[in-house]
């Protein structure tokens, strides 16, 4: 194999940039073996470290046709390939940092980092041979198979992946354009009347700052929102309910114009009804600034709508009352008009406003969503599922009664 690349140095380490096709990297990049550790239980332990994600990114590679990837990182095992270099002039200047990498023999190349896209590659072209000739950048560094080298080569492979985070909420919302959810987000904050100026504020975490008297929610908690509307999207279109594991594929392809189209419908017609049916929402759009400032204070806590521990169960329960009813959100927003979300009134003291602390409390968001389930319908709530409930609201309360009767207080 012979492969043109640049030579470069850094802490000092010589390695070579090139590029591969991915028949290249089926036919010589292998699995780590005994490069690494002599022993066996920890070789185990570097394969077993190859998961199943490796199938994500065959099924990226097959249906993405934008596809792109980060550089792998190569070990040549046990020295480099044969460095020819080019001299390279232009302005009077030369450079000999051009060359070809020549592989006489089969060299033993494994991943330093990059394992799951080496297995994903080789699965992919296994399935669609088209794609052979498909190219990723890939930067060669030697490996001495010796104690030395072994130790190199590991602290190398450990500071990479220690390193390497998962994309961010931010950068997903942001950026992301095979997200569907991100996408519609992005179109509500650039479209929408509810999520404009100062509306609507860009913090790291989901809570909104105590001297913040003017956003309903935050951009996190907007797209956390927009999730749980898309699941009832999905069952409504799909027949099915939208697990973790079905949502996390749905998200990660790009979906067709029409169907991108359809769930901003659903989404959009969502946050227009909000708007219409709740007279909390209609007072906080008519306010003059700063808008939501008797709506979220330190005093009684405000309104269970303006704080993202209650925003959030409140569209968890409306989706799961959808698909239990089968019903518009119209009909579901009207009936909550009518209930009392101040976070100072029964049963959202104790729950998500603790009145003696003047403290919200964030540990509650299942119980929350149960109880709004219940205060909407309690038919919708039976068997064990009534019996948690039963048992976690008179736990947050310290009712000293039976528990079977709990609930009483808040009919």
């Amino acid at each position: 194999m012979k492969i043109p690349a640049l030579r470069a140095e850094l802490g000092g380490r010589t390695y070579y940039i090139a590029t591969l096709t991915f028949q290249q990297v089926n036919d010589y990049v292998e699995r780590v073996d005994d490069e690494l550790h002599k022993s066996e239980s920890l070789k185990d332990l570097i394969q077993r470290s190859i998961t199943n994600n490796y199938m994500s990114i065959k099924d990226y590679i097959l249906h993405q046709d934008e596809r792109f990837f980060n550089s792998l990182i190569l070990a040549v095992y046990d020295d480099y390939p044969t460095w020819s270099e080019v001299e390279l002039r232009y302005d009077d200047q030369s450079s000999y940092q051009v060359g070809l990498l020549d592989f006489p023999a089969k060299h033993k190349i494994f991943p330093v980092d990059g394992q799951h896209r080496v297995e994903g590659i080789k699965a992919a072209i296994k399935e669609n041979p088209k794609l052979k000739e498909e190219k990723i950048a890939a930067i060669f560094i030697g490996h001495k198979n010796d104690a030395n080298g072994k130790q190199s080569t590991r602290r190398l492979f450990t500071t990479l992946n220690r390193y390497a985070k998962p994309v961010s909420f931010d950068d997903t919302i942001a950026l992301d354009e095979d997200d569907t959810v991100a996408i519609v987000t992005r179109e509500l904050l650039e479209e929408h009347k509810l999520f404009q100026g100062k509306r609507i504020i860009y913090a790291k975490q989901k809570a909104i700052p105590s001297n913040n008297f003017n956003a309903i929610t935050s951009i996190i908690t907007l797209y956390q929102c927009n999730i749980e509307l898309f699941k009832a999207w999905h069952y409504r279109s799909k027949k099915k309910k939208a697990t973790a594991k079905v949502l996390a594929e749905y998200l990660k392809f790009r979906k067709s114009k029409e169907e991108i189209a359809d769930v901003k419908k659903h989404i959009f017609d969502f946050w227009n009804t909000f708007c219409n049916e709740l007279y909390v929402i209609q007072k906080y759009l008519k306010n003059s600034e700063p808008y939501a400032k008797h709506l979220r204070n330190n005093e009684n806590g405000g309104h269970l709508l303006f704080r993202p521990v209650g925003l959030l169960p409140f569209i968890k329960a409306i989706s799961e009352i959808q698909i239990l009813k089968n019903t518009n959100y119209t009909s579901i927003l009207s009936t909550f008009n009518k209930i009392d979300l101040n976070l100072s009134s029964i049963p959202w003291q104790k729950v998500v406003w603790d009145s003696a602390t003047k403290r919200m409390i964030m540990n509650s968001s299942t119980l929350t969503q149960m109880l709004m389930v219940y205060k909407f319908d309690s038919k919708l709530i039976s068997g064990a599922k009534l019996g948690k409930l039963e048992k976690e609201y008179a736990s947050k309360i310290d009712y000293d009664g039976k528990v079977s009767e709990v609930l009483k207080r808040i009919k």
